[in-house]
């Protein structure tokens, strides 16, 4: 196990993505939509290591729900783009953790992340 100090977060206002947005991975082509952010990598090291690329963890990092999936993703800003070709993202907590979409965006209700 390699031991570090924990990266300095990054301020908060940081991030290029807020919960609600429609985002696409830059490597693997999904689509999704955030529905949280943490303003540096907070995965452990054994997660991290076992990832096929280690992007910066001094970076927002985002949980990702994956358009036709039911898993979420952790992504580093570094792999994440707007969305260009907005629509609704299919996917079994979209209901569960937004309140609405408006042909853009989804509007993040109060249900904490994770879901219970």
């Amino acid at each position: 196990m390699i031991l570090r100090p924990r990266p300095e977060p990054v301020p908060e206002g940081s991030n290029r993505f807020a919960p609600g947005a429609l985002v696409r991975h830059k490597r693997y082509g999904y689509r999704g939509v955030v529905a949280a952010v943490d303003l540096c990598c907070e995965a452990d090291d054994k997660w991290y290591l076992s990832n096929q690329t280690q992007p910066p963890r001094e970076q927002p990092w985002y949980h990702v729900l994956v358009h036709g999936g039911a898993h979420a993703t952790y992504a580093a800003e570094s792999n994440l783009e707007p969305e260009l070709a907005p629509a609704p993202i299919v996917h079994p907590l979209v209901g569960a953790l937004f309140s609405g979409f408006d042909g853009e965006r989804y509007e993040r209700n109060d249900t904490p992340w994770p879901p219970a």
